[in-house]
């Protein structure tokens, strides 16, 4: 019978992964599993859902982060301006950390952040230690790959819609910080090393990027390999469109100046994002939470002041 109380018998033999719950007493709602990983309950997921305007906002982050990066190393000094990057890249996190779930300024500025740091991080390899552009690329590739592994043993999942806690989320900022700094590199071996300039790096990789797009669609490509193959390959390829607007024309580019180019991205990314604060139309929706029964709701055949318990 619905309602019903357990006997003290019933309780102290339950194991205690299967131990009632008040609300199963009261018969307001059925048992819950006793473990984390198997309550719909989920925490607030702390990424955004993979809409449009996430690749949109993502590749104009990219050729951003690319164009404010050479605009601040050319302008002031490069130390100064690296440590500037760094220290903006650690608000960032910390502001993207304190939020229990996801926020689109938070997020975003985190992403933009990321781009400003990660090339400069791949440019201080080459430029400061003088090492070539494919040996940078094969060490970010290798560090990149290291996170994934790492991240998969640790939390058996590499999908961005388990990203509800502090630890998933630092392997996943991890590997955003590794696809930044492993584009830029890429960017430059295939533009300077071997010698395709900007604007044929730009169709080189806008080739590529259609590969993890037509495997999903056409070919039931795992969505997860897709997602991060289209991940990585973005940051190339926005940072390609950067340098060949903002690079002089005697360097293969358009010569409209870093600085411009920065600035126009940085406004069109502010407009883009205010509209998703406002609208949330990039919030992930937790489909068990949804799913799940109201607290207060009445059990069907009883009115919801009814007593519980048998005989009352």
């Amino acid at each position: 019978m619905l309602g019903k109380w357990p006997t003290l018998t019933e309780h102290a033999l339950r194991p205690p992964s299967e131990a009632w719950t008040l609300d199963e007493r009261r018969g307001t709602l059925p048992r819950m599993p006793a473990s984390p990983a198997q309550s719909p309950y989920r925490r607030a997921l702390r990424v955004p859902e993979i809409t449009a305007y996430f690749w949109l906002i993502k590749g104009l982050s990219t050729a951003m982060g690319e164009s404010t990066s050479d605009y601040l190393v050319h302008t002031i000094h490069p130390v100064p301006a690296v440590l500037l990057g760094f220290a903006g890249f650690l608000v960032a996190l910390a502001l993207q950390f304190s939020m229990r779930r996801y926020l689109a300024w938070t997020y975003w500025f985190a992403v933009v952040m990321v781009g400003v740091f990660g090339t400069m991080a791949a440019d201080v390899l080459h430029v400061g230690l003088g090492v070539p552009y494919f040996a940078s690329a094969t060490l970010y590739g290798v560090a990149l790959a290291a996170v994934f592994v790492t991240w998969q043993r640790s939390e058996k999942t590499l999908s961005i819609h388990s990203i509800d806690r502090p630890r998933r989320e630092a392997f996943y900022w991890a590997t955003v910080v590794a696809t930044f700094a492993l584009g830029t590199a890429a960017g430059d071996l295939t533009a300077y090393t071997f010698h395709f300039g900007y604007f044929y790096s730009i169709v080189l990789f806008a080739g590529v990027i259609t590969i993890p797009a037509i495997g999903y669609w056409r070919f039931r490509w795992n969505a997860i390999l897709a997602f991060w193959f289209a991940y990585v390959v973005t940051r190339p390829l926005g940072a390609s469109c950067a340098d060949w607007m903002g690079k002089p024309v005697s360097l293969g580019g358009l010569g409209w100046g870093q600085g411009q180019v920065s600035l126009s991205m940085t406004v069109i990314i502010v407009c883009l994002v205010a509209y998703l604060a406002v609208t949330r139309k990039d919030v992930q929706r937790d489909k068990a939470a949804a799913s799940r029964p109201r607290q207060d709701a009445p059990i069907a055949g009883r009115s919801r002041h009814a007593p519980t318990r048998t005989g009352l």
